[in-house]
């Protein structure tokens, strides 16, 4: 049994790390634009808008209980099969239309949830004070329910950061499509995907203490 090449791991540190920025990066848009998109379905959910209801929750079924593998594969190989404009996808775009979609249809029940557990008698004092439906939400519902969202988002962003890691099978070179050359070429897969899970470890690890440093600050104004 032979030990690890520990010189090769240090080395190998550097390599990895240098795809960090596009991980996140990737991670960060397709997290904006879920959440974006998360919202308009949660809002639709809550209004519950004859026909297009029954189109929402058709999406969100399809993208929740299909695998994101599956869906990646769909929008990088597929959907120029059938749609021939976008013959010129790139691995990274199609990850973050993958992404985008795929965790938007859970965060809009998060959100739809969020929105639902404000107490009833906030949207009766908004409506009382004469608001419109988008002053009440904007101003009254939605930052209230951004407090009780906000933790279980971040937790999603925490998941879209591990799920970028699927974007090698695209022919994306982000940390793990890094890390499977490193590996093929010296042939030390062990040393080589502990780096990078150890990396993947660390950025998790500093997300978490952001999310708990974030849900302190949001309950700090409702303690007694």
């Amino acid at each position: 049994m032979r030990g690890l090449d520990l010189e090769y791991m240090l080395g190998l540190v550097p390599v990895i790390a240098g795809y960090i920025p596009l991980t996140l990066a990737i991670a960060a848009l397709a997290m904006l634009l879920a959440l974006v998109l998360a919202v308009a379905l949660a809002m639709e959910r809550v209004a519950r808008v004859p026909v297009l209801d029954a189109l929402v929750l058709l999406f969100i079924s399809f993208f929740r209980g299909t695998p994101l593998l599956v869906q990646l594969f769909l929008f990088y190989y597929g959907l120029p099969q059938v749609l021939s404009f976008l013959t010129a996808i790139d691995g990274v775009t199609a990850t973050i239309m993958g992404l985008t979609l795929h965790f938007a249809a859970y965060m809009a029940e998060t959100i739809r949830a969020a929105i639902t557990g404000v107490d009833r008698s906030q949207w009766e004092a908004a409506q009382s004070i004469g608001m419109t439906q988008v002053q009440m939400m904007s101003r009254v519902i939605l930052p209230q329910a951004a407090r009780t969202a906000a933790p279980t988002l971040v937790n999603y962003f925490i998941d879209m950061i591990k799920a970028t890691s699927l974007a090698f099978t695209l022919g994306v070179t982000e940390m793990m499509g890094a890390t499977q050359k490193e590996a093929a070429g010296s042939f030390l897969y062990f040393e080589a995907f502990l780096v990078a899970a150890v990396l993947y470890w660390i950025m998790v690890e500093a997300l978490s203490q952001l999310q708990k440093r974030l849900e302190t600050r949001l309950n700090k104004a409702y303690a007694r």
